[in-house]
């Protein structure tokens, strides 16, 4: 499994973070580190929130109104559900929430529907079809819970939606459109994402560029699943997957055009626009297009020689965990972007949209090869030698953009929400099994303290109650906590 990462760089003093402890409920799950499971949601049709919290033998189900008051506390036993995990749930229509427990090869899950008014419950049985390739992802969506596969052998994508403890298919028929690589050779939609698997952007929280330099990625939108493919240098492609009609609609949006060799382009949708980016040792070109006209909204081309003049960091070189290096100047950068694949991430606040540029590679290693370890040398250039079973490397900077999509300068804007959760779990040892929610105007971090033996939720906003001094971070090297929901189940 993917070493995900999990940095963050703050220079200078420790600041008090916009957080407030909501509330706290005393739970005392068995060995949560080894058997603890949690989950969190929010009723989108009564605004409640729900706290589901397992260990080996007890599932306990919180239920809190819409203002953070608990309104009930259930407890029920997991033999129907043992030795399975957590991977989803939703809502039903009378309100009770259901959840998803499946086997360890995801073959069979358990959805469990619970009746904690009358402190019942009722299980049934789903089995994947034996033509199920692999499980791509899993999402909720308006109390809903959904599971994306891959069928075996044919050019399909099958989308199993979850309602009321009912399952209803709908399949996705590929072998019709057009795959092409950059040499104008054709190429299978099974074979285009066994070498490059769709990775699901979270459109709640910030994409980190570990998961957006992906060269094929997953949106989700109100009825609807965009597909992107960036595998080639020339255009970004992407698919618009009706969830209501099974319609597949087409659309290709050029790459930035250069009379230069590029090493590497990816893209970025966001708000009915797609960002796109190209990069090489010579010069770094940006786009903004319209994603409906297709129009060109914004352009930038960026030699070796000039100045990033809308950047609001420094250029940032990381290697491993460790402490991101400055870069100092744009040809510099463009070496080490060179090396990598590059990405976007777009995270937007109130008033102005963050964009971090960048690129990042993770290679793993076993044992110890004087050539290869000369070679990794070469490639990470960074003065640290050796390496380890895992080694990774990002190059980065961010910016900014108003609602008229114009460069601001804000290198001393008060972090975001997201920011401050972020800061918050990494400078706190006893959280774990830690879940994010987003609400319209603030995050609720919702975690088990394992040495309290409670769970806990924090609402966080963005900015400080006060500051010693401004922190730098780097939204471009954030990871999110481990969450259920959005494991990627894939034999790639």
């Amino acid at each position: 499994m993917k070493k995900l990462l999990f940095l963050l760089c703050v220079f200078y003093n420790t600041v008090m973070l916009s957080q407030t402890v909501l509330n706290s409920f005393a739970l005392n799950l068995n060995r949560p580190l080894e058997n603890g499971q949690v989950l969190n949601t929010e009723d989108v049709k009564t605004n409640d929130i729900y706290v589901f919290a397992s260990d080996d033998k007890f599932i306990n189900i919180l239920k809190y109104n819409k203002s953070l008051f608990l309104k009930y506390q259930f407890t029920d036993s997991i033999k129907m559900a043992e030795n399975r995990s957590l991977i989803g749930h939703s809502i039903s229509d009378d309100g009770n929430p259901l959840l998803y427990w499946a086997t360890d090869n995801l073959r069979n899950i358990r959805i469990i529907k619970y009746f904690p008014e009358t402190k019942t419950s009722r299980a049934l049985n789903f089995d994947l079809p034996t033509t199920t390739e692999y499980i791509i992802t899993t999402f909720q969506k308006n109390n809903m819970f959904y599971i994306l596969c891959k069928e075996t052998n044919q050019q399909r994508l099958l989308l199993y939606e979850f309602n009321n403890g009912k399952a209803e298919v709908k399949m996705f028929d590929l072998s019709g459109i057009l795959f092409q690589n950059d040499k104008g050779q054709n190429l299978a939609f099974n074979t285009v994402i066994r070498y490059y698997p769709i990775e699901k952007m979270d459109p709640d929280s910030f994409n980190t560029l570990d998961k957006t330099v992906h060269k094929t990625k997953m949106y989700i939108s109100e009825g609807h699943l965009f597909l992107s493919f960036d595998y080639s240098l020339k255009k970004t492609q992407v698919l618009d997957l009706d969830l209501t009609t099974t319609n597949i609609t087409e659309k290709n949006f050029i790459q930035p055009l250069s009379d230069k060799e590029s090493r590497s382009s990816n893209s970025f949708i966001y708000e009915n626009k797609i960002l796109q980016i190209k990069t090489s040792k010579e010069e770094f070109l940006f786009n903004i297009k319209d994603f409906d006209s297709e129009k060109t909204l914004k352009s930038i081309s960026v030699s070796k020689k000039d100045s990033i003049r809308f950047k609001n960091s420094p250029f940032f070189l990381q290697i491993n965990d460790k402490k991101p290096q400055q870069i100092k100047t744009t040809e510099k950068f463009l070496k080490q972007l060179s090396t990598l694949n590059a990405g976007i991430t777009v995270f937007k606040n109130h008033k102005n949209t963050s964009v971090s540029f960048g690129g990042f590679a993770e290679y793993q290693i076993s044992g110890y090869d004087y050539i290869q370890s000369n070679l990794l040398a070469d490639f990470f250039d960074n003065g640290y030698g050796g390496y380890s079973e895992y080694q990774s490397k990002m190059a980065y900077f961010d910016a900014m953009l108003n609602q008229d999509l114009e460069f601001v300068n804000s290198k001393q804007s008060e972090p975001l929400a997201i920011d401050n959760v972020f800061y918050y779990l990494s400078t706190n040892k006893n959280i774990s099994l830690q879940n994010i929610i987003k609400l319209k105007e603030y995050y609720i971090l919702g975690y088990y303290d394992v040495a309290s033996k409670q769970y806990i939720m924090r609402k966080f906003t963005d900015g400080f109650y006060y500051e010693e001094r401004n922190p730098i971070i780097n939204r471009a090297s954030l990871s999110k906590p481990y969450q259920f929901e959005n494991l990627k189940f894939s034999k790639n």
